[in-house]
């Protein structure tokens, strides 16, 4: 049988491949590129569901955060990213009754990680007053002051305090506890989720390591007349450059938007490997969403006074109309 005519002319070590403006060499194949999208949220899932992430556990989980004299607008900006988390959930909730995982698979996993985004700012607010000025900013912020401080529970707390290569692989190997399950295969409980989600974490570390190294090159490198990493000194900065690095939720997160939203267009669509496993995946993204704002509206309850954030409930309460409520996903400490 021939070679499909798309994928002949788009996936890399396929012959006659011609590329893309982005990917000259030809895109990655786009089989294995769809089992670690579908299987890490299907393993952030069983994860989220096994820590059993709702309003009642996260009141104990956040008991010892304390009040923070935000500003108003600070306060304001915790608001508005809540509600539009919250937006992205009903979305999602919405794609689910659809029916059309195939169809949609695309839209939602951009939903979900606005939601997401929109859940991490308000905590990075609600922590300290700022709001970043792009994406990666913000995961920098989201790692540094809520998941390295162990504002976050499990899964999303999973992360890297380095990201150079033989000390990252310590810390991947104890994450593991003895899993060896990868994230290219489907996990169906607990140990496998831990496995699948250290190995998707592992391969952002490698992908991010050549990101940095070929920055590294254009930058640094060619300001000291080297061409590569083989010289002590070249080592050394490319060392010190990963080991000042961490790598967590959100930067996971965010590369996992952009291979969705900016390439690799076969993966999510196309011919025999899309098949049945695409199947579920809308409603695991919607579990994963509403585990991860509600954290998130938890640990900002506890950071703005109580009245405001009672009558923050109250309103919203009494005056949206989505498929997913506050009431649903938030709750109000009263005190």
């Amino acid at each position: 049988m021939p070679t499909p005519f798309l994928y002949r002319r788009l996936v890399t070590n396929v012959p006659g491949n011609t590329g893309t403006l982005s990917e000259p060499n030809g895109t990655p194949e786009p089989r294995f590129a769809l089992q670690a999208t579908v299987y890490w949220m299907r393993a952030l899932t069983i994860l989220a569901n096994h820590q059993g992430i709702d309003w009642f556990s996260m009141e104990p989980f956040y008991a010892d955060v304390q009040r923070a004299n935000l500003s108003e607008p600070a306060v304001n900006t915790v608001f508005e990213q809540l509600l539009m988390s919250l937006h992205h959930l009903a979305a999602l909730h919405a794609m689910v009754r659809a029916g059309s995982d195939h169809d949609l698979a695309r839209v939602a996993v951009m939903t979900w990680y606005y939601g997401s985004y929109c859940a991490a700012t308000a905590m990075v607010a609600a922590q300290d007053g700022s709001l970043q000025d792009d994406h990666t900013a913000t995961a920098n912020q989201w790692d540094r002051q809520i998941a390295s401080s162990g504002l976050i529970p499990p899964p999303f707390n999973l992360r890297l305090t380095t990201m150079l290569k033989k000390d990252a692989e310590a810390e991947i190997t104890e994450m593991r506890n003895g899993s060896k399950f990868m994230v290219n295969n489907r996990p169906s409980h607990v140990n496998d989720a831990i496995g699948a989600c250290a190995s998707y974490l592992s391969g952002t570390r490698t992908y991010r390591e050549r990101q940095i190294t070929e920055g590294l090159k254009v930058r640094e490198l060619k300001k000291l007349n080297l061409l590569n990493f083989r010289t002590p000194e070249a080592k050394q900065l490319r060392d010190s450059r990963l080991r000042g690095k961490s790598l967590g939720f959100l930067h996971q997160a965010f590369r996992y938007r952009g291979k969705a939203n900016y390439r690799d267009a076969l993966f999510l669509t196309y011919e025999v490997q899309v098949g049945a496993i695409l199947d579920g995946f809308i409603a695991d993204t919607a579990s994963v969403l509403k585990a991860f704002p509600t954290a998130a509206g938890a640990f900002c309850s506890r950071r703005v006074t109580s009245a405001d954030w009672n009558a923050f409930i109250d309103d919203l309460n009494e005056h949206l109309h989505l498929a997913v409520m506050p009431r649903d996903v938030w709750n109000r400490y009263g005190n």
